[in-house]
């Protein structure tokens, strides 16, 4: 089951999409990734989905991946008499650590962790910025403010303190809860949530290991201030628009997207474009033209793989809205001027064998007219520097290793298939043109282009190109 589009999509399940036949009939419709968000769920339900993703695994005989994202420090205020209060612009409110009822003046924010970091003039966002309020006197207990945009504020909204780095771990106690048990059942990619600096990622490191790739969501200013650490230190990124547009101008928003975008490929490393791109779908069987040109934006700056959120896991069309996405992702590759814009960004490579000979592979690809590029690889290496020259015929990524192979399942452009680990030159050769001819890739008569590092197995050691002709 090849697809025939090389950025990846990533589906959220939830209600909408539990169960085996639906999460099968997702994979059918274009799924290349699957996401369990760990802010909903009990620990029953995510292994069910486990189980019912691996199970898709082993009748399709096709790796899928498997992204647990965790919920993070998400700070909200406390309960209020009624459920709700109303709050109106120009008048005073509190926020304090007294866990009463809140009202119309007052509400309790169990989090002294704000009130260490904020200070007068601070702009405080409730309820996904719907409100706005301005500190005008704070201190370790306490603070409070102006009113700017009123509207009525409920039991347990999300509060968002833009420009402020909060001293907060972006790992709750939960989230270690959750990533020991995601990672007992067996996840490929850990995401990260409300992520401020690279020691965020660095303590994760600690507690993940090489066990899962680790994803860092891009939802707080502070991240994007230090961009190049937190991509140094982590496997991938996320472009989480929705919480990012909250603490930004959302006229700040498509000019991130696009330097993270730029940011991954020169690093190497994949990148996805999530949150809001086929919002309407969620109650309606067809897009808005504006999301159809999202998605297709995202598409063409390079991102690895878009994502759906509520679409597939509250929506009511979650099967529609993949196979709208994977519409959309094709009729961009379709495009001439889609490879033409890739090119022009292609970056210069470091200087290392990997690059080298991916470099090379991409020019010998597209000079005798191969049908794609091979690579061998244990730990994925191999490919991602493959992918980063976004080259125009397939990546074939051959892997010993059935944990790479699914990590490999976001990776732009790469078709992966595990195999036993090769044992010479000659074998290399022989099962990577019959992978090629049996994944329906390369025809027989055709070339392919293969990679691969001696000796075989080492990582990141890619020092071998070959052309191929496939015979069978």
């Amino acid at each position: 089951m090849r697809r025939r589009r090389s950025a990846k999509i990533v589906a959220t399940l939830g209600p909408a999409s539990a169960g085996g036949e639906r999460i099968r009939a997702l994979f059918d419709a274009g799924v290349d990734v699957f996401r369990l968000n760990f802010s909903h769920g009990t620990h029953d339900e995510h292994r069910a989905r486990f189980a019912e993703i691996r199970q898709v695994e082993a009748e399709t005989g096709r790796p899928i991946g498997i992204l647990a994202d965790m919920q993070g420090p998400k700070l909200r205020v406390g309960n209020f008499l009624g459920g709700r209060a109303e709050l109106v612009a120009g008048a005073r409110f509190r926020f304090d650590l007294d866990p009463s009822l809140g009202n119309t003046s007052r509400a309790p924010l169990p989090h002294p962790e704000v009130f260490a970091a904020i200070e007068k003039g601070t702009e405080l966002l409730l309820d996904d910025g719907k409100l706005r309020l301005r500190v005008i006197k704070c201190g370790a207990d306490f603070a409070e403010t102006e009113i700017l945009v009123g509207g009525t504020l409920s039991d347990h909204k999300g509060v968002n303190v833009p420009n402020v780095v909060l001293p907060i771990s972006a790992i709750t106690e939960k989230d270690r809860a959750d990533l020991s048990f995601a990672l007992e059942q067996g996840a490929d990619w850990i995401a990260l949530s409300f992520v401020q600096r690279p020691e965020d990622v660095a303590e994760a490191r600690k507690l993940i290991g090489n066990a899962a790739g680790i994803m860092v969501k891009l939802e707080k200013p502070a991240a994007i201030s230090r961009l190049d650490e937190i991509i140094e230190l982590s496997d991938a990124l996320m472009v989480a628009r929705g919480d990012l547009g909250v603490e930004m101008p959302p006229e700040d928003v498509p000019t991130v997207q696009r330097t993270v975008i730029h940011a991954c490929r020169v690093a190497g490393k994949p990148v996805i474009v999530a949150t809001q791109m086929l919002e309407s779908m969620i109650t309606a069987p067809t897009p808005t033209r504006a999301e159809a040109s999202d998605v297709a934006t995202a598409v063409y700056e390079g991102a690895d793989a878009v994502m759906l959120s509520a679409e597939t896991a509250a929506g009511l069309y979650p099967v529609e809205a993949v196979t709208m996405m994977d519409r959309i992702a094709c009729r961009v590759q379709e495009d001439p001027l889609y490879f033409k814009t890739l090119d022009a960004g292609r970056m210069p490579p470091e200087h290392t064998n990997s690059d080298a000979i991916s470099m090379a592979a991409c020019q010998v690809a597209e000079t005798v007219g191969a049908a794609a590029i091979v690579s061998f690889t244990s730990s994925g290496a191999t490919a991602l520097r493959a992918a980063r020259e976004r080259p125009s015929v397939p990546i074939l990524a051959l892997t010993p290793n059935l944990g790479t192979a699914r990590r490999l399942a976001l990776l732009w452009g790469a078709h992966c298939v595990h195999l036993p680990d090769i044992k010479n030159f000659n074998d290399m050769v022989q099962k990577a043109v019959r992978a090629a001819h049996r994944e329906e890739i390369a025809q027989s008569g055709q070339r392919v282009v293969v990679t691969a590092g001696v000796p075989f197995g080492t990582p990141g050691s890619t020092n071998v190109l070959r052309i191929a002709w496939v015979d069978r």
